[in-house]
């Protein structure tokens, strides 16, 4: 696959497509005619740490990803959730009619509201479908207008209501989304990546049956041996989908649960490092400012400030 360019946050995102900064670091409508392709854009695989929602046309290439590739000439959507690998081989030619938009999502703009755990059981999201949404004109006109929306409330009203009403323009536009691939699929079947699925369902697992109270953290052998894979295998694989090891994408899951036990609980720091199988809330903290230069207890604070 060769190199894989990590981007942590929407600004970095916004520099690399030579675009102004976001107006909101958390939150970003792009118009992709604006979006200047250099060669450097085709020479890598990207992988993002916040949710990318697109409908593009002319893109002057082809987007592989989850082992696929897509074609843009026609307008499509396209779901990429945090830590996905994709990339764009481009093609001859450079169109000058490149047209769409794309949503970007920080996960930490969803914490404290509904759409933190429901944005994760969007099918649509999973390496587990891995083909793109085809949309009609109208369906194309009723996205937009809902992208309209969410523009026009972060270029406009930064309040305390400006939250909740993006959270739930992106919800309906969510729910359009999975109306259309359920009607996309009526005569098609899904077509499913089988390790990621299962590997899903058994890390869900391992704290929904509170698995870890009596084997402590997650550990890449557990699931390897259920996957009845090699660990060494297990990390290769995952390295060629996510851009992640083995290790990387445990941590990433323990903090995905960390923060929504600290923000839609009232746990204390200590029992919830327990739950997830530290045997010192110590270690527990550390791992969790590593990856989000914040304690637990700011990060439960800050959703007590307004």
């Amino acid at each position: 696959m060769g190199t894989i360019q990590k981007l942590r946050t929407i600004k970095e995102f916004h520099q690399t497509r030579n675009l102004p900064p976001p107006e909101h670091p958390l939150i970003s409508v792009v118009d992709y005619a604006d979006v200047q392709l250099q060669q450097e854009y085709f020479d890598c695989s990207w992988t993002l740490d916040f949710y990318l929602i697109s409908l593009k046309k002319n893109i002057g290439g082809k987007v592989k990803y989850g082992q696929q590739t897509y074609d843009f000439d026609e307008g499509v959507m396209f779901f990429i959730a945090p830590g996905q690998v994709f990339r764009i081989e481009p093609t001859t030619g450079s169109p000058s009619d490149r047209s769409g938009w794309m949503l970007l999502i920080h996960p930490d703009f969803l914490w404290n509201t509904s759409l933190a755990k429901a944005i994760k059981h969007y099918e649509y999201f999973s390496y587990t479908i891995h083909e793109a949404l085809f949309v009609s004109k109208k369906e194309e006109d009723t996205m937009m207008d809902i992208i309209s929306n969410i523009r026009r409330e972060y270029h406009t009203n930064i309040d305390k209501f400006s939250q909740g009403i993006i959270i739930s323009q992106i919800e309906t536009l969510l729910k359009y989304a999975e109306r259309y691939y359920n009607r996309q699929f009526i005569t098609r079947k899904r077509a499913g990546h089988q390790m990621l699925e299962q590997l899903e369902l058994l890390f869900a697992a391992y704290f929904n049956d509170d698995i870890a109270s009596t084997k402590g953290l997650p550990t890449v052998q557990y699931f390897a041996e259920r996957l009845h894979l090699s660990p060494k295998y297990l990390s290769t694989m995952l390295k060629a989908l996510t851009g992640q090891t083995a290790q990387q994408f445990i941590h990433d899951k323990l903090i995905d649960v960390a923060k929504e036990q600290l923000s839609i609980t009232d746990l204390s720091i200590s029992e919830i490092a327990y739950h997830l199988g530290f045997e010192h809330t110590q270690s527990f903290s550390k791992l969790f400012k590593s990856k989000t230069s914040l304690t637990p207890l700011e990060f439960r604070k800050s959703f007590n400030m307004n």
